[in-house]
């Protein structure tokens, strides 16, 4: 697309009304209208927040996989999300992308959502501010980003349908705060409404939400755009303010729209409005010069690499480190156990998944470190061990890359699509024929001149060759209808009897399963026969339909659990052979997916059990846990060193590994409390839709706010990290530097941090503001953070004085006053508690407000960050 600047009136003026209503809504799953005679391009959206897909679910091109935005949350630094922004700028240009779906910045009120991990924090300062750092990244390389979902999206089940019940004030202070503070400071281009309905009106078709709030008391003039399938009507959708509904082709705009225009439900007036919404997003577009349709490459560069490395690493939270047995020595043997060891848990599932580029697991990066010294030694052996202890897969591990394709024994599968099924003709001859490597097919976007609707056949073939003699389990999971042979023998029928489950966004099965002997080293023939959505016998209700459907096909070998615990144990007994124990445990994206919650809060069936059982036959066996949101960790009082390491994207392994040995020292931060057990998150007695609705029942006082409040001490408590050296802080001055209007008044904060400790290391700080003791008006948080500053690394004995960047007067002291409508400073007196690393290390200051003072709007950026983004 070339940079040209359209003039919008000329355009606007020059359309008719069918080409009007052709531009807002997308033309498929990726692209708006072109008008060609008037010059307007179309341009691309794509998938984020963790890694840019592209425009195929289905076979698609691997790009960087950043970590979750969890991890990213629990670095603290905003530095590295505006270079990872940036990353993801670069990697829209090589996917032909103009717009990028992301950050997500929704609120995790309680630790099932399944799109947990893709949300920063628990906290809305903490996730706003890191979002509008991820937006001037991306800004950076003149792409669009997309802060979503707006808002209260913050649960799977009937998210399409659930009504979240929520007061205005814990609306403003907690779940729109976020945007808020993003859309002030990053001013992005677009805007992604939510599946859900707030107190009774769907996100995308609220006028109070998106033309009363963001519009006018925002003044936000971006594009709005709706979540896939998530337009629910015409005329409600767009006289609130919904500008773009996606994806293409429309629901309800078209001849559905003309008409309501026709008969005067929607005015022409407000149609142009959304129209020059679309066509400002084009101009902005044309900045990046990304030209129409363009093919989609990959960039896989040293320099990413490094780059993802150092946010997988950054990411890690050092939980416990009783002893200092971490960090471990590479030169010493290594036992490395547990289901998380040997498998890359790199993302979530659902939107925010997507092919990476290469990925890397824990047991990698930990024989990366030793390999150089293992060669070295005479005569040269391996320093590491691995055994498996336990699964921990909810779904078969993916088959495909097990596979040797029967053509010409490439890694994958010979995948083939025909327009008719066997039954109807023997003889049918295949219209596509694909080699893939990835068994997990989402038929979303696929497309081919020949086939028409959603109703096909495909066939998989692949042959498996066991490196040991065993049973063998296979599992198919469909939206549609497969069957599974290995050499001609029905191993799985998931055809005949099916169950519905949460598979592909909804509208599949469960994983069915089949057991096979099969004898080391000879080679089997792997086939599947299967029927798209259509041929389903599956009745489902309430969930967004993504097509044509999928399939998946997983495979491992079965172990018998408690011999594979004992097996684990009597290793890590074994101090003579193995000076160091490691232990990864956690979930992956089977566990951890848009489309479903998850039931409870535990890891895995039999991890724990491994856990407890090796932590009694060895003290000091480090424990490294992977997962989006927090887990149960009943065994947590037993460990000495624990490590939380989330999703980590392509580098995953590598940044675990870089912890564990001290090759990075861990500065990172919990984003999210991690209570003892699921019924003390302060959501417990309010999640997931009960009759259509969930009432948001804890109010304000989401995470630490309950548990401060009440005085309970979580598991680990949001903003918990350790380090392997020591800080100090002192000399924590606070000046209010005050102003008539309260929106442009800020705080400074100057203080001494000292790195006490014989490592160097890098310092976050946590600024919170507790409020006045006493208050007239409403009861408040004990405390809330309002800011947070990333301190570069301090050598041993070094002393700095930081100066933290300007802190918003009126967001460090206000709360929403529901009787006024409009944010409330209150005069009082305040404390600042500047909270560093390390127990006791808290220094605090007080300041006063003077005068009550009402505001609203948007804060802007008073840390004076500049940004090219949307004006």
């Amino acid at each position: 697309m070339k940079r040209t600047q359209i003039d919008i009136e000329a355009v606007l003026a020059q359309l008719s009304l069918d080409e009007k209503v052709a531009l807002l809504a997308g033309i498929d799953g990726w692209h708006t209208k072109a008008i060609p005679r008037l010059g307007v391009p179309s341009i691309r959206l794509s998938d984020g927040p963790n890694g840019v897909r592209g425009t195929r679910f289905f076979n698609g091109v691997p790009a960087a996989c950043l970590p979750c935005e969890t991890a990213l949350g629990a670095t603290f630094d905003q530095d590295l999300v505006r270079e990872l922004g940036q990353l993801l700028g670069q990697e829209c240009k090589a996917k032909g992308a103009h717009v990028l779906l992301g950050p997500t910045i929704n609120i995790q009120r309680g630790p099932l959502g399944g799109r947990g991990f893709e949300s920063f924090s628990e906290d809305p300062v903490l996730s706003g501010t890191l979002a509008a750092s991820y937006c001037e990244g991306v800004q950076a390389e003149d792409i669009i980003p997309t802060p979503k979902h707006l808002v209260c999206n913050d649960q799977e089940h009937e998210r399409v349908a659930v009504n979240s019940i929520v007061t205005d004030r814990a609306l403003r202070e907690i779940y729109l705060l976020p945007f808020q503070i993003a859309l002030g400071r990053a001013r992005p281009g677009a805007l992604m409404t939510s599946y859900n309905k707030v107190n009774g009106t769907h996100a995308s078709e609220d006028p109070r939400l998106l033309r009363d709030i963001v519009r006018r008391e925002w003044g936000f003039d971006g594009l709005i755009m709706s979540d896939w399938f998530g337009t629910y009507s015409v005329s409600e959708a767009l006289n609130a303010g919904l500008d773009l509904e996606m994806p293409g082709m429309s629901h309800f705009r078209g001849p559905c729209l003309i008409h309501a225009i026709t008969s005067n439900k929607v005015k022409e007036h407000v149609v142009d409005e959304r129209v020059r919404s679309v066509l400002r997003l084009v101009q902005l577009a044309a900045r990046a010069q990304i030209p129409e349709m363009a093919p989609e490459v990959q960039r896989n560069l040293p320099a990413t690499s490094a780059l993802l490395r150092r946010a997988a690493s950054e990411s890690v939270v050092l939980l416990k480190n009783e002893d200092h047995i971490l960090p471990l020595s590479p030169a010493k043997t290594t036992l490395v156990i547990g289901p998380n060891a040997n498998i890359a848990a790199y993302c979530g599932g659902g939107s925010a998944a997507l092919p990476a580029y290469y990925t890397t697991t824990p047991l990698e990066g930990i024989r990366n470190k030793a390999a150089a010294l293992s060669s070295s030694l005479s005569p040269p052996r391996d320093l590491v061990t691995f055994t498996q202890g336990a699964y921990g897969h909810k779904e078969l591990p993916l088959l495909g890359e097990q596979l040797r394709a029967p053509e010409d024994g490439r890694v994958g599968y010979t995948f083939r699509v025909y327009t008719e099924s066997k039954e109807q003709n023997p003889a049918r001859v295949a219209v596509d024929t694909l080699h893939m490597t990835s068994s997990s097919a989402f038929l979303m976007d696929y497309v081919h001149p020949e086939v028409k609707g959603d109703l096909y056949y495909i066939t998989m073939d692949g042959n498996f060759t066991p490196a040991e003699t065993g049973d063998y389990e296979f599992g198919l999971t469909v939206a549609g209808t497969g069957l599974l042979y290995v050499d001609g023998e029905l191993v799985v029928d998931n055809k005949t009897n099916q169950r519905q489950g949460t598979s592909f966004f909804g509208i599949g099965t469960p994983e069915e399963r089949g057991v096979i002997h099969l004898t080391a080293g000879q080679t089997y023939a792997v086939h599947v026969d299967y029927g798209t959505a259509p041929t389903s016998t599956l009745k489902v209700k309430n969930v967004v339909s993504f097509g044509p459907g999928g399939v998946r096909v997983g495979g491992a070998r079965r172990i018998e659990p408690a011999q594979a615990v004992e097996e684990a144990v009597r290793l890590a007994s074994d101090t003579a052979s193995f000076d160091q124990v490691v232990v990864c445990v956690g979930l992956n994206s089977d566990w951890e997916s848009e489309g479903f919650d998850r039931p409870h809060m535990d890891l895995p069936a039999g991890s724990d059990a491994l856990v407890h059982r090796v932590l009694a036959a060895r003290a000091d066996a480090v424990v490294v846990v992977q997962s989006g949101t927090p887990v149960t960790m009943p065994w947590a009082p037993q460990t000495k060193a624990l490590l939380q390491a989330w999703y980590g994207g392509n580098e995953a392994g590598n940044g675990i590994a870089d912890v564990l040995f001290g090759d990075v020292n861990p500065a990172a931060k919990l984003p999210l409390s991690f209570p003892v057990t699921l019924a003390q998150n302060p959501s417990y007695l309010n999640y997931r839709s009960e009759g259509g609705r969930v009432l948001y029942g804890e109010d304000v006082y989401v995470g630490y706010r309950y548990y401060d409040s009440i005085g309970v001490q979580p598991l680990f408590r949001f903003g918990h990290g350790l380090s392997y050296t020591s800080f100090a802080a002192s000399g924590l001055a606070v000046t209010v530097v005050d102003t008539p209007a309260i929106k442009a008044a800020s705080l400074t904060l100057v203080l001494t941090v000292a790195n006490t400790g014989d490592r160097a290391g890098a310092e976050v700080l946590q600024v919170y503001v507790a409020p006045p003791p006493t208050t007239t008006a409403v009861r408040r948080p004990v405390r809330e953070l309002k800011a947070f500053h990333k301190v570069p690394l301090l050598q041993p004995g070094e002393s700095r004085a930081v100066a933290l960047p300007p802190i918003s007067l009126a967001l460090a002291t206000s709360y929403w006053d529901e009787n006024r409508d409009a944010w409330l400073s209150e005069a009082g007196a305040y404390t600042v508690h500047v909270v560093g690393t390390g127990a006791g290390n808290t220094v605090s200051q007080t300041f006063a407000v003077h005068a009550s003072r009402w505001w609203t709007g948007l804060l802007g950026d008073v840390s004076g960050s500049t940004t090219n983004g949307h004006a």
